[in-house]
């Protein structure tokens, strides 16, 4: 036998359509919470900064000097004397660094953050190699032509050649280098230091006007020696050789030119 119920609609599920959370809203928290915790970092962060800036701590009070031997301590900390007082952490190490590389003694510089208030600078100095003379002035160079100091007595203990003609000037009085010249003064010299030390330690003057042909004189020697851009020790060695039957022949020369390989032209004093 069949059944017949009559449906109740207050059993019906309802076609509703379900409700969706707003997201938009979640998100706004979310980059709300982001910008809090950014903003407390920031501010962290700079009082942090500002009081490592501020602390009397970190100031810079001592620097001390390492390498110099020509200079003196006091000379190398008043060319950096504006770091102190700097907070050592934020100070500008290569500025004084460049500052540093402006004298004319101090090849390459390095300086060191030593806490908790101290610079150390690390100097490496040119050495000298001649006594540039331009006017009636003499200043001493290095390898490189560069212009270290005027000479003074307080390097009376070095004992280098008198070098003339390196001035690009036509009187002779400026103190620009003529960089071919000081490329030649450099070969010339470490040429004959390389392979005759001993003529090096005898070599008093020495001229480049000509960037073609170094002129040398020897101490107690009068005699100008020509020897042209190479071959430097090998030609001076070659006049030491001969200069016993050169004086012999020649009462009086003006000079020797050695330039010619195989050929030695000499000028006595009297064709002047």
């Amino acid at each position: 036998m069949t059944v017949h119920i009559r449906p109740d609609k207050r059993f019906h599920r309802a076609r509703l359509k379900p409700v969706r959370r707003r997201q938009g809203a979640s998100y706004l928290k979310v980059f709300a919470r982001i910008i809090a915790i950014a903003v407390v970092a920031f501010g962290c962060a700079y009082w942090v900064l500002e009081t490592v800036r501020n602390t009397s701590l970190l100031r810079i009070e001592t620097i001390t000097v390492i390498g110099n031997n020509r200079l003196s301590v006091g000379e190398v900390t008043t060319l950096v004397e504006s770091l102190h007082g700097q907070n050592l952490l934020l100070a500008d190490l290569d500025e004084a660094r460049h500052h540093l590389r402006a004298a004319g003694w101090i090849e390459d510089a390095t300086l060191r953050r030593v806490l908790p208030s101290t610079i150390e600078v690390v100097v490496n100095e040119r050495e000298p190699v001649g006594l540039g003379r331009f006017g009636s002035a003499l200043y001493l160079i290095d390898s490189e032509g560069v212009i270290l100091d005027e000479f003074s007595p307080r390097f009376r203990d070095l004992d280098l050649p008198i070098i003339d003609g390196l001035s690009v000037g036509v009187d002779g009085d400026d103190r620009g280098i003529d960089k071919r010249r000081a490329a030649l003064v450099t070969e010339l010299l470490s040429d004959i230091e390389r392979q005759a030390p001993r003529l090096s330690e005898l070599l008093s003057q020495v001229d480049v006007a000509d960037p073609h042909d170094a002129v040398v004189l020897l101490s107690g020697d009068p005699v100008y020696i020509h020897l042209g851009a190479e071959q430097f020790a090998e030609r001076l060695q070659t006049y030491e050789e001969l200069k016993p039957s050169l004086s012999a022949r020649v009462s009086g020369v003006d000079y020797v030119d050695l330039r010619f390989n195989g050929r030695i032209y000499v000028r006595p004093l009297d064709e002047q």
